[in-house]
């Protein structure tokens, strides 16, 4: 039946990268059969079969049913991928070179060890003559051949060193590559199955989820000094490994968790009266009664075989019969005579007997003892609901007195339990308490090795300053489309997309504290006028068309100014330089008096004119006698920070350029004449 579907070949148009996983899109057109059903091919093996999503496009028709079904092709011998093929050559062409090599270790060590050995002499022989000249022929023979396969000795190490290298290179090519193209003789992906209720030509759009894919901002910001416009091009850092190459593709990057549920919360209604029964789930439905009776035919038939004898275990009990051995062909009387309860005569292959009239309706065949409970995932169930709760309140077959059947428990069935087109009906060779009933598949469709090599992309180290789009992006979402488009094979390494270029503006200011350190920093200001958020993430800085430095961009809302470090700047200089004074005052000199005066020397090499702003700062009384006089022209922070506490004092000037500027201030302490500042007075 699936050999007579039409199968339409796709095409990715378009992937909308997640914080974690992506959504792709791929088109398929064709002249839709007479049954409307056809496989959409092309999807990667790791596409999630609960997020497929089938809509048609252009033509006359609606889709009614769509789901993602594995596909494995066998490949014929010059179908294997080529970096197979030649990891292949080159194994085989390095494990030959090295046999030769051993080969050719081994005849040198046979000619290094010929030796000239004498006859053995006898009891009555007297001394012989030692043959000089054969002996030092033999040996010129073994130094004559000893050069000759040195000589190949040496080439052919060369030529295994280059073996190997060519070998390491193909196996790391090998490891580096996309995941598009697996190894080994079966091409395993999937097929989305759709049937479509329209007739003739129709275009259809196959969105699907795939785990395996993460992003990262980054940024490059180029402006000129003195120019308040600057262009800031946004870009983006992707990894996949995805199992399917993204080549031409429409690319989009959003911060939203593509595994956050956004179902919408049901609420339980109160009502005030007499109690009623809650309704049943929907798409739940009760089991058919006499599903027990449905292979009593059966067992009937796999009684009446013959079962071949098999001699006595040793070590048995003693008056233990010899019984049938269980084989293949019963595994129903196996379940039989495990004695599960509500199957009467656990091991006998008669006909079930009628139950006496005074016991109330015995239920379908209740799990055995350890089976999973109706409501946990991979229950039995029957056509698609959860199996009623009267499995667990089953009367024993052995209670010979009557009892009152239990009242069934509200069914509460899974997602997977409610998927009808993905439930398998147990045959009769399964337990008893599975035949005849509907069970989800248990085998996971996408491989195992695949899965890993798809989380793994979620372990790569970040590059310097870059942060996850779900860290920095906090409370919103965001969505930020490419305007070209990009290529990303699925090889599990960042590559570098640009994505849009927007105009902000800056201003340079300089910011110096002569009291900590005699140097002034470039201080940049970024406005973001535009109406997409800037996240946290490396800033690549050029300034007049020099890289300057990377920096890093806190995140920023549209409308919103942030300040970037752009480093130390040389090219203004600044000199601070105190006097402190000590004197006395008030009757009887009761009062000491230091004064602190400061001078701020600046000078500007720029070639245009800088504002530069200094801090300094001013002692905090701790005490009601002692006063603190600051001299005027300095003000405090407008917002205390950890960074700019609030006895700092800020001033602001202009230097021209080429110029200089000069700063004064202070302040005055006053405290008694019989106290000392700790550390002593005369402190700068």
């Amino acid at each position: 039946m699936a050999g007579q579907q039409a199968v339409w070949e796709s095409r990715l148009d378009s992937v909308v990268v997640h914080a974690a996983g992506a959504v792709c899109r791929r088109r398929a057109s064709g002249v839709l059969p007479a049954d409307g059903r056809v496989r959409v091919a092309g999807l990667p093996q790791l596409a999630a079969e609960g997020s497929l999503r089938v809509r048609v496009l252009s033509g006359g028709g609606r889709v009614v049913e769509a789901r993602v079904e594995p596909a494995e092709r066998v490949r014929e011998e010059d179908e294997s991928p080529s970096w197979e093929r030649e990891l292949t050559e080159l194994g085989a062409e390095r494990d030959r070179l090295l046999a030769r090599r051993e080969r050719m270790e081994l005849r040198i060590r046979e000619v290094a060890a010929l030796r000239p050995v004498p006859p053995q002499r006898r009891r009555d022989e007297g001394l012989r003559r030692a043959p000089a000249d054969a002996v030092l022929e033999l040996a010129e023979f073994v130094d004559a051949r000893l050069e000759v396969l040195q000589e190949l000795a040496v080439e052919l190490e060369q030529q295994v060193r280059t073996a190997e290298h060519a070998f390491d290179v193909a196996s790391v090519r090998a490891r580096q590559r996309s995941s598009a193209e697996r190894p080994g003789g079966v091409e395993s992906s999937a097929q989305a199955l759709v049937t479509v209720r329209g007739a003739g030509a129709v275009e259809l759009e196959v969105e699907y989820a795939v785990p395996g894919a993460v992003w990262l901002p980054t940024y490059r910001l180029a402006h000129r000094r003195g120019e308040r416009a600057a262009r800031l091009v946004l870009r983006a850092s992707v990894a996949q490994r995805t199992g399917e190459d993204w080549s031409g593709v429409r690319l989009a990057l959003s911060t939203a968790d593509l595994a956050r549920p956004s179902g919408v919360p049901r609420l339980s209604s109160l009502r005030i009266g007499r109690r009623q029964p809650a309704p049943a789930p929907s798409g739940w439905r009760a089991q058919p009664a006499g599903l027990d009776e449905l292979f009593a035919g059966w067992e009937v038939a796999q009684a009446s075989k013959p079962v071949p004898a098999v001699p006595l275990a040793i070590g048995a009990a003693a008056g233990a019969a010899p019984g049938p051995a269980p084989g293949p062909a019963a595994p129903a009387a196996r379940a039989r005579s495990a004695g599960f309860p509500g199957r009467p005569g656990g091991g006998r292959s008669t006909p079930r007997p009628a139950e006496p009239q005074a016991l109330p309706p015995r239920p379908a065949a209740p799990p055995p003892p350890g089976a999973p409970m109706a409501s946990a995932p991979g229950a039995p169930m029957a056509y698609g609901g959860a199996a009623p709760a009267a499995f667990l309140s089953a009367p024993s077959a052995d209670l010979a007195a009557p009892m009152a059947p239990a009242e069934p428990a509200d069914p509460r069935p899974s997602s997977d339990q409610l998927d009808y087109a993905g439930l398998v009906l147990a045959g009769p060779l399964e337990e008893s308490f599975r035949r005849g009933r509907l069970f989800p598949q248990a085998e996971p469709r996408s491989g195992a090795g695949a899965l890993r090599g798809a989380e793994e992309v979620g372990r790569l180290p970040l590059p310097r300053f870059g942060v996850p789009p779900r860290v920095s992006a906090g409370s919103f979402d965001h969505r930020f489309d490419a305007q070209a488009p990009a290529d990303i094979p699925s090889d599990g390494v960042w590559h570098t997309v640009t994505v849009a270029e927007l105009p902000v503006e800056v201003a340079t200011r300089y910011v110096c504290v002569p009291s900590v350190e005699e140097a002034v920093y470039a201080v940049l200001e970024l406005a973001n006028g535009t109406a997409h958020a800037l996240l946290a993430g490396p800033v690549e800085v050029s300034v007049d068309g020099d890289f300057l430095l990377t920096a890093s961009l806190p995140t920023l809302a549209p409308g919103g100014v942030r300040e970037l470090g752009l480093g130390r700047a040389e090219e203004l200089r600044v000199a601070r330089h105190s006097e402190v004074r000590e004197s006395t005052s008030g009757v009887l000199n009761s009062t000491t008096v230091l004064d602190h005066s400061v001078r701020i020397e600046l000078v500007n090499r720029l070639p245009h004119e800088a504002s530069v702003e200094v801090r300094e700062r001013v002692p905090v009384a701790g005490e009601a006698e002692v006063r603190i006089e600051e001299r005027p022209g300095w003000s405090p922070p407008d917002e205390p920070t950890a960074q700019v506490p609030p006895s700092a004092r800020i001033r602001r000037v202009v230097v021209p350029a080429g110029g200089s500027a000069e700063l004064t201030g202070g302040y005055v302490v006053r405290i008694p004449a019989g106290r000392a500042v700790v550390g002593g007075n005369r402190r700068s």
